[in-house]
């Protein structure tokens, strides 16, 4: 296994470089960077200039971290992992059967490998690429639905894989970027299961449970159920869409929109005082707009129910609304006052948990890799080290 592992970000809202050292107590994060992102719609590059402009910034400040640091001073980044996403990512279910020559020879791991490297080869459109596949379950002759085939002996094996599948042109419009940074992608890594990788617990995904990763452009929407990921969408709304509605409603700049959101915003409008207004300036005009408390909640309110109610949809069209008891919410978006409160009147009995990646990662990281936006970049470095191994 490799001692260190960059990964990059790059979001609608921010770009994130990072780079994490496998230790002894776990992974570590040694360096991070994060800025604001640029030429990104819905979590897709529209512009690779901008984007590059974005992201080389933060690589740099990565670099100079790394020379200040006596153990990583001779690392240096090359290979990185890249998260990727994008508003047109969709699943579907595939099986493939096999016929074994001979049916008492047991089943070895390098035989279930080759048939998820053959479900690779599957067909998709021509303007589409395989993500991620995921096996569900497995058929050996009689025995039905098992997890774990190798060491099993059979004549025939039936697998049930989940094919994840996106755009080819957000695949290359990425590594356009990331080559013009003089960087080589080393794997893509779907950023949904990026992200349930550094927040879940063995047990939440072994008992069933969906994570929520609020975004600026987008919300990522990963299920987990007996230890195996069974869905994953991205949802085309995110914080952005929020501060966009604000702007309208409230009459106010793009950038007056984000303060508000994030220094007065409520996702409850009924917890914001009646005839109580901020006061902001308008450069434009040159004088102070006042922003009613209870009109800027109404605005963020009803976005934030169309998301949720977007997530709970996903959730019974995956057929897994019944497994689902927790469902974990990450990303900026996430930091949202009172949206625990909003999700348990659209979600009822569910559990509903906000979370980072805290505990994945040693105590001595860096600080910003333990904040909810962080949580996805923080995963992609420790898949980064799974894929390593």
């Amino acid at each position: 296994m490799s001692r260190y592992v960059t990964a990059i970000d790059i979001g609608t809202s921010k770009v994130v470089t990072l780079v994490g050292e496998q230790t002894s107590s776990g992974v570590k994060i040694i360096a991070y960077s994060e800025g604001p992102s640029q030429g990104v719609s819905r979590g897709e590059i529209v512009n690779i200039k901008k984007a590059l402009d974005s992201l080389i910034p933060t690589i740099e400040s990565v670099k100079d971290q790394l020379a200040l640091n006596p153990d990583a001073a001779d690392y240096h980044i090359y290979d990185v992992y890249v998260g990727i996403s994008g508003q047109n990512i969709r699943s579907f279910n595939k099986s493939l059967r096999r016929n074994r020559s001979n049916q008492s020879e047991l089943i070895s791991d390098r035989e279930v490998l080759s048939m998820l490297e053959e479900m690779y080869n599957s067909k998709v459109e021509p303007t589409e690429q395989i993500h991620y596949i995921v096996p569900q379950s497995y058929n050996v002759d009689e025995r039905m639905g098992e997890t774990e085939i190798a060491g099993m002996d059979g004549k025939e094996i039936e697998g049930d894989y989940k094919l994840f599948v996106g755009r080819l042109s957000t695949v290359k419009q990425c590594t356009s970027v990331i080559n013009r940074a003089r960087l080589n992608v080393k794997k893509f890594i779907l950023k949904p299961i990026a992200t349930a990788e550094a927040i879940l617990s063995e047990d939440e995904k072994e008992l069933g449970c969906a994570i929520a990763d609020i975004g600026g452009g987008s919300t990522g929407l990963t299920i987990y159920y007996n230890n195996i990921v069974r869905h994953a969408a991205i949802i085309p709304f995110g914080g952005n869409s929020i501060s966009e509605d604000i702007r309208m409603v409230c009459g106010v700049s793009l950038k007056n929109a984000e303060i508000l959101k994030t220094a007065h915003g409520t996702c409850v409008s009924e917890f914001a005082q009646e005839n109580k207004f901020i006061s902001i300036m308008d450069k434009s005009r040159g004088t102070n707009k006042q922003v009613a408390y209870k009109l800027l909640a109404s605005a963020i309110e009803a976005r934030m129910c169309e998301i949720l109610a977007t997530i709970r949809h996903e959730i019974e069209q995956s057929g897994y609304m019944d497994k689902v008891g927790t469902l974990i919410f990450t990303g900026g978006g996430a930091q949202m006052m009172h949206l625990r409160t909003l999700a348990k009147a659209v979600f009822g009995d569910m559990e509903i948990k906000v979370a980072t990646a805290e505990d994945k990662i040693t105590r001595n990281s860096a600080d910003a890799a333990s904040e909810p936006g962080a949580s996805t970049a923080v995963g992609l470095v420790i898949k980064g080290f799974e894929y390593e191994s």
